[in-house]
């Protein structure tokens, strides 16, 4: 169980990098075929605001890959507890105020997650 919940981590943790770089580096360019309920002439103008979320979805990502770092068993349950309830609740609000699908990109893949990190001693 401990090698499907380090690989969910890992996972949610890439899929949060890969926000990054769409938010902060191609909100202009790739980001368009991703967000494409967004009219195409916001995206100039909001471009300081995507990089400002996607610097948020780094921190997500880091503190998700450092849970897999720790090598206290506890210390590092803890952590990645943490951030998949961070990743979990972002995902809640952004599926309530944005897209309904981001529920499932985001929450469902952090709610596994944490079940795969609460149960992995069982």
């Amino acid at each position: 169980m401990e090698v499907v919940s380090k690989g969910l981590i890992a996972a949610i943790a890439l899929l949060h990098g890969y926000i990054l770089w769409l938010e902060m580096f191609a909100w202009t360019t790739q980001a368009k075929k991703v967000f494409r309920s967004i009219p195409e002439d916001l995206f100039e103008k909001t471009k300081v605001l995507a990089a400002n979320q996607g610097l948020y979805n780094g921190f997500l990502a880091a503190g998700l890959l450092w849970s897999l770092a720790i090598t206290d068993p506890n210390w590092a349950k803890n952590v990645a507890l943490f951030f998949l309830i961070c990743v979990f609740i972002a995902g809640l609000y952004g599926a309530a105020t944005a897209s309904k699908r981001i529920f499932y990109v985001q929450s469902v893949p952090a709610l596994l997650g944490i079940l795969s990190v609460l149960f992995r001693e069982i």
